[in-house]
């Protein structure tokens, strides 16, 4: 089975096109808006850079794929969570490109979409899942026909910690990279406040506290490492905490702050400590439109399609929202 997908919650409109048939992903184009320095994601711009780059970035898809639309068994898109005009505007896309070639709509949750393409590549059956992106940052595990949330931060993920903390120091959007490498050449530890609350955290006060720390003049280099190294540790914390209580034998990381090496090594670490599989998504953790056709791919297998009437974008929606029935 071969499915287009299309990606948009954010800053991404990636357009990906998968092969179910030993899932060889055979295209993965990615069109990414970049706000002006010291501003973050307008959403408005956002949508209307998507809308001005879909027809290059599907076309391109499909080119690189190697198929026509003659060979393609279904369109899948982000339904949610995200950014509203974001998500309108590759929702809008989709069924365009559904009603017009006569091809199934599938809409696919953006978090899901983000476990199933890492979980599908390594070949894992049930993980825990270490979710770590802007809006998100989430210890999950499959359990009863769906995702279940163990732990999740209580007020601003990861990423939009990092991106908020690297727009107040004059870093471009997105930060995420440019703070790593900062934090390689930084070697004094700054201590920060460590939010942990049983299997959730929190990530405002880290942010409050190292801007401070900039502030007084503190070199950029130590405020980063000091900034992933206590965000980081947290996030193992919790996800250690939940390997020890679920005695999983699997850990997966995730989602666009998962590109992260210093992250990676660490969760890597706390796997192996507990004699559990290690694996990343790797060049798939950030937002893309393959991870989107992967599972559009998985619910056509079990049957889903999305009727046109009911192909509204859900900008709230949860990880833990959506059934599990492939």
């Amino acid at each position: 089975m071969i499915v287009v997908g299309v990606e948009g919650t954010a800053h991404t409109f990636g357009v990906g096109v998968v092969d179910s048939v030993g899932w060889r992903i055979l295209s993965d184009v990615r069109s990414t808006y970049t706000p002006a320095v010291g501003s973050g994601i307008l959403p408005r711009d956002a949508a209307q850079f998507m809308g001005e780059n879909a027809g290059e970035t599907i076309r391109k898809a499909l080119v690189d794929a190697n198929v026509g639309w003659s060979d393609v068994d279904a369109v899948a898109f982000s339904q949610g969570p995200g950014l509203g005009p974001c998500l309108r505007t590759a929702a809008t896309s989709a069924r365009a490109l559904a009603l017009y070639h006569k091809k199934p709509l599938v809409g696919v949750n953006h978090c899901i979409a983000h476990i199933e393409v890492g979980r599908v590549l390594a070949g894992f059956k049930k993980p825990l899942v270490l979710y770590v992106s802007g809006g998100n940052s989430q210890v999950i595990e499959f359990n009863g026909g769906r995702y279940r949330v163990f732990g999740e931060t209580q007020d601003i993920g990861v990423g939009n910690m990092l991106d908020k903390f690297g727009r107040e120091v004059g870093i471009q959007h997105p930060a995420g990279p440019k703070i790593e490498v900062l934090a390689r050449d930084g070697g004094k530890y700054l201590p920060l406040p460590y939010v942990v609350k049983g299997t959730d955290l929190s990530f405002s006060g880290i942010l409050t506290a190292a801007l401070k720390y900039h502030k007084e003049g503190e070199r950029l280099e130590d405020v980063c490492f000091s900034l992933q190294e206590t965000a980081f540790a947290m996030l193992c914390e919790v996800t250690e905490r939940a390997l020890a209580h679920l005695n999983a034998k699997e850990v997966l990381l995730t989602g666009g702050v998962g590109y992260n090496k210093r992250l990676a090594e660490m969760v890597s670490l706390v796997a192996s400590e507990h004699g559990a599989k290690f694996a990343n998504a790797g060049k798939y953790n950030g937002d893309n439109g393959a991870m989107i056709a992967v599972v559009g791919a998985l619910m056509r297998r079990a049957g889903l399609e999305t009727p046109i009437d009911e192909s509204q974008v859900y900008p709230n929606q949860r990880t833990d929202d959506v059934e599990i029935v492939w």
